[in-house]
């Protein structure tokens, strides 16, 4: 299928949710995609901080292969063994105690949601709401999206679920005066992806943790883009030398296979109890095969600390470009979880990359994000950096104040 075709059959059959770029891809590798019409890029987008092992890594594609020999679906009526091993390696690897699977991010953090909520229980009735951050993103469905404090993403779904309160991240002081009587948890990103790539401050984190034990308040982390490695660490969480009582997974941990993952201190997990919550695909033998393909391998090849070096190569390189550029304002990121701010539509630069081989997205207006494959390297890097500085010389300079 040629992209005309594909271009054409998308517009007549597919509901127009999505602003779509105009290049299908037919084949990956590595660090390499390559369209329907034989074209390759190099791509920092990674299907949006998913492909982190990269594109057909031998290992996920061999997991994948041999399941799907075997068997692909029970449901959660029956044991799963698939599901023990991957829960067992998160477990080991982390602060959590127990794991529910589910199928994406906004499935995970809708039971994170109920989980806090039921577990506030022991305190009655009147414990329900959440206290999340401006410009955060915890999904589309209608509980996560209430949790996303953007009303871009919200108009036109009125109304939504209550029990959300949102106050600026990095502010101690607000959040304190937030908390109520109704409040049962906070609920944070580590580093706001769709937001724009905004880090919260590790200090912030630690008075977040700390004023959550003060109150009884659980807090939950919404590592969906984060998790498995993303930001140098295996978890974000790391970075601010604190535990969470809840994390919520997905991206990442499939290596584009879906599957999303709820974590839990045992104490937190107990409020759940049988029919509580369930997936009928949740978890299943060929979503877990394909995780645990993706984490041990991770863990193999030590890709944790190749996003940490990389990552701050690729800082490195970018603040470089920035001081040459004017159109860039500001670079910032942890690991592999990179922003680039334009003083310009950063529309026509993602356009300008693809075209010359390169794959970046606009997080937000004038906003580039840059999440690469785990696996990239410092020759990956200077390769992007070059690409995007032609396609910087090529545009006008901002016109000044």
């Amino acid at each position: 299928m040629k992209t005309q075709t594909a271009v054409e059959m998308s517009e007549t059959y597919l509901m127009n949710t999505y602003r779509r770029q105009g290049v299908a891809f037919a084949s990956g590798q590595g660090m390499r995609l390559t369209d329907v019409d034989g074209r390759e890029y190099l791509d920092f987008v990674a299907g949006i901080a998913v492909s982190a092992l990269g594109h057909s890594h031998p290992a996920l594609v061999e997991a994948i292969r041999s399941q799907a020999g075997r068997v692909l679906h029970v449901s959660n009526l029956y044991l799963i063994p698939e599901q023990a091993l991957v829960a067992r390696w998160l477990v080991e690897h982390s602060v959590f105690d127990r794991v529910f699977f589910c199928n994406s991010g906004a499935e995970a953090n809708e039971a994170a949601i109920k989980l806090a909520r039921k577990h506030a229980r022991r305190f009655g009735p009147g414990r329900y709401e959440i206290i999340v951050a401006e410009h955060s993103f915890h999904g589309r469905t209608l509980a996560a999206l209430a949790a996303t404090a953007q009303p871009r993403y919200q108009q036109g779904f009125e109304p939504l679920p209550a029990g959300f309160v949102a106050v600026p991240l990095n502010d101690i002081a607000a959040l304190r005066a937030a908390v109520s009587a109704a409040t049962c948890a906070v609920l944070l990103e580590p580093v706001q992806g769709e937001g724009g790539v905004l880090p919260a401050e590790p200090d912030y984190l630690r008075a977040v943790r700390t004023l959550c034990d003060e109150r009884d308040l659980l807090l939950i982390f919404d590592e969906i883009q984060t998790g498995v490695g993303r930001t140098g660490r295996l978890f974000a969480y790391e970075h601010a030398r604190i535990e969470p009582d809840v994390m919520t997974l997905a991206k990442g941990m499939g290596g584009g296979v879906p599957i999303g993952a709820l974590l839990a201190k045992d104490a937190v997990a107990q409020a759940f109890q049988p029919g509580d919550h369930g997936s009928t695909f949740g978890g299943s033998p060929l979503a877990c095969a394909a995780a645990l393909a993706v984490l041990t391998t991770i863990e193999r090849e030590h890709l944790v600390d190749n996003a940490a070096n990389v990552g701050s190569y690729l800082l490195q390189r970018l603040r470089a470009l920035a001081a040459a550029h004017p159109l860039i304002t500001g670079v910032r990121g942890q690991g592999l979880m990179v922003a680039v701010e334009l003083g310009a539509d950063a529309a026509p630069v993602v356009d300008a990359c693809r075209k010359s081989g390169l794959l970046v997205n606009a997080v937000k207006p004038s906003t580039l994000r840059l999440v690469p494959p785990l696996i990239v390297t410092p020759a990956d890097v200077d390769e992007a950096i070059a690409i995007l500085e032609t396609v910087l010389a090529s545009l006008p300079e901002p016109a000044k104040a």
